[in-house]
């Protein structure tokens, strides 16, 4: 039911925005803004690699090789991938020492690779399957926008 809501916020925020910049920025605030315990949310955009996009939390990696990472791991299977401790997942890139565990959503519109929504925690297992449906809805919304600019 929170969930829901939280879509449903998502989507009127979303209303009348024209702008990708202004789409992913707002969206990587709104996701800190509503979620607990996340400690970085933001975007890495897919250019033959996986480039650093808006986001919100420390300095982060600028770029990303295909299939490293939970990130290139994500964008490359075009799966969601939830990770309850970021030190035993192999090939992980650690941008921030401090983060534990990791959710990675990849956005994928018209059969093309966008980039991935990806979110950190300082908490071991933060991310929860409830986590990766409202996730997963959320960028369902963003692609919609991002699809109408």
């Amino acid at each position: 039911m929170k969930d829901e809501l939280l879509l449903k916020q998502y989507e009127a925020l979303m209303q009348g925005v024209d702008k990708e910049i202004s789409i992913l920025s707002n969206t990587s605030a709104f996701i800190m803004d509503m979620m607990e315990d996340v400690s970085w949310a933001g975007f890495y955009l897919y250019d033959e690699k996986l480039y650093l996009g808006p986001f919100q939390g420390k300095v982060a990696c600028t770029l990303i090789p295909m299939n490293q990472g939970v990130c290139g791991t994500s964008a490359y299977k075009r799966e969601t991938i939830i990770v309850e401790n970021v030190h035993e997942f192999a090939g992980h890139i650690a941008c921030d020492s401090a983060s534990n565990s990791e959710i990675v959503v990849p956005i994928v519109i018209d059969d093309k690779l966008y980039g991935v929504l990806d979110l950190d925690s300082t908490s071991y297992s933060r991310f929860n399957e409830d986590d990766k449906e409202f996730l997963e809805g959320l960028v369902s919304i963003l692609i919609k926008h991002l699809k109408s600019n």
